[in-house]
C-alpha cells in the first residue's frame, strides 16, 4: 500500500499543470546503436514502446501541428514518420544519401532535408509526405534552417565554408555566402537579420547579415562550439564548448562575445527554461547537469544526471528535465518544480525521479503532447 501511495505521490508531483486528463506527454529517444525508437510515457515513467526506424537514426523533431514524430535514417538516406497515436512508422521517404537533420517551416505544412551525400535539399509536404521541390546546395551540405518567416532556407556547405541561402518555396538559389571553415549548425534570429554559424574545424561563430547577404563577423571563441542556444528575445547566443569547458554568451546585437562563464570538465548541451532564465548545461565527462541563471551570470551547483549525460529538453512549461545518457542507455527525468523559489533555477532538485532504460547509445530526444 504505502508503495502504491509513493508512486501516485511521484505521478502527482511529476504531472504538468498544463497537462489536462486525456492528454499524453511521451519523450523519443533515438538509439543510434540498434536503429530504434525508445517511447516513454513521462507520466508514468515507463517505457512504452520500441520501435524500428532504420540505421542511424538522427535529427528527431516533434511536428508542431500533427501528432508526429519527424526523423530522418542517416545510412538508410531517407526521412521517416511516426505516428504517436498508435506507434507506427506510416512513411519512409528518400531524400538522398546521408542525411542528418530536418527542419520544418513555421506552419508545419512543409520539413525540409539536407542530404550531405548527394549535395542536395528537398521539401516534404507533411500532409501528403510527398517531395515537392529539390535543390542544389554546395559540397556536403550539412543542415537546412528555415528563416523564423518562413520565406528563406539557410543550409551549410561543410566542403566549400559557405552558407547557400535559397527559397524556401522553390528552393532557387538566392546567395551564396562566406564562412569558417566546416560549416555545420545554424540558428536564426527572430527577426531574420542575421544567422549564426558554427565551425567544427576551427574555434569560431561567423555572423552572417541575411538582409544585405554578407559575412559581418568570424567570432573568435577559445574553443569549439558544440551546442548552440538562442534567447527567445534573439538577445544573446549561448555557446557550450567542451573544448573550453565552458559556456560563451554571445551579444547579438553587437556581435561580440560578451562573456564566459566556466562550468566543468565537458559542457556539451544545453536547453534553456524561459520561465526562470534558466539554461541547463550537460556536462558528459562529469556525469552531470549545470544549471546557469544567465541574468545574473551565476552558476549553480550540479545535478547528477548520469554517467555521460549529452542531450538536453524540457517538458512544455519547463516542469520536467530530461536528460539522455548515451553511456548508461538510460533517461533521468528530473523535477524543475522542486528548485527553491529565492534563487530560481539554481538550487538543484532531489536525485533524478526516474531512470529510464532505452536503447543502445541514445542520442537525440523529442516531445511530444497529443
Amino acid at each position: 500500500m504505502l508503495i502504491v501511495l509513493a508512486i501516485r505521490e511521484v505521478a502527482l508531483e511529476l504531472r504538468p499543470a498544463f497537462l489536462r486528463p486525456g492528454l499524453h506527454l511521451f519523450a523519443y529517444v533515438g538509439n543510434t546503436d540498434d536503429g530504434t525508437i525508445s517511447v516513454i510515457d513521462l507520466i508514468k515513467l515507463s517505457p512504452v514502446a520500441t520501435i524500428i526506424v532504420g540505421p542511424g537514426p538522427s535529427g528527431l523533431r516533434a511536428h508542431p501541428k500533427r501528432p508526429e514524430i519527424w526523423g530522418v535514417s542517416s545510412a538508410g538516406g531517407y526521412a521517416w514518420v511516426l505516428d504517436v497515436q498508435s506507434n507506427q512508422i506510416v512513411a519512409r521517404i528518400p531524400v538522398g544519401t546521408l542525411p542528418y537533420a530536418l527542419d520544418f517551416s513555421p506552419d508545419g505544412r512543409r520539413a525540409y532535408v539536407a542530404a550531405s551525400g548527394s549535395n542536395t535539399v528537398v521539401v516534404i509536404d507533411t500532409a501528403s509526405r510527398q517531395i515537392v521541390a529539390r535543390g542544389r546546395a554546395g559540397r556536403r551540405p550539412w543542415i537546412a534552417r528555415v528563416s523564423p518567416d518562413g520565406k528563406s532556407l539557410v543550409v551549410s556547405n561543410r566542403d566549400d565554408a559557405t552558407i547557400s541561402l535559397l527559397d524556401s518555396g522553390t528552393l532557387a538559389p538566392i546567395a551564396t555566402i562566406a564562412t569558417a571553415p566546416d560549416p555545420e549548425q545554424i540558428v536564426i534570429l527572430p527577426d531574420n537579420s542575421k544567422a549564426f554559424i558554427t565551425s567544427s574545424l576551427y574555434n569560431q561563430v561567423s555572423v552572417v547579415d541575411l538582409k544585405r547577404k554578407v559575412l559581418l563577423a568570424n567570432l573568435a571563441l577559445g574553443g569549439t562550439a558544440d551546442d548552440l542556444d538562442l534567447k527567445p528575445d534573439g538577445g544573446e547566443l549561448y555557446i557550450t564548448s567542451s573544448s573550453a569547458h565552458g559556456l560563451l554568451i554571445v551579444n547579438t546585437d553587437t556581435n561580440e562575445v560578451a562573456d564566459f562563464l566556466l562550468l566543468g570538465m565537458s559542457p556539451t548541451s544545453a536547453v534553456f527554461a524561459p520561465v526562470t532564465n534558466t539554461l541547463y548545461v550537460s556536462d558528459t565527462a562529469a556525469g552531470h547537469v549545470v544549471p546557469v541563471a544567465v541574468d545574473t551570470r551565476q552558476v549553480g551547483r550540479p545535478i547528477q544526471a548520469g554517467q555521460s549525460p549529452v542531450t538536453c529538453a524540457l517538458t512544455p512549461g519547463g516542469d520536467i528535465l530530461l536528460v539522455v545518457d548515451t553511456a548508461s542507455n538510460d533517461l533521468a527525468a528530473i523535477r524543475t518544480r522542486t528548485l527553491a523559489s529565492g534563487q530560481p533555477g539554481l538550487t538543484p532538485p532531489r536525485p533524478p525521479t526516474a531512470l529510464i532504460a532505452v536503447g543502445s547509445h541514445p542520442r537525440d530526444l523529442a516531445i511530444k503532447v497529443f
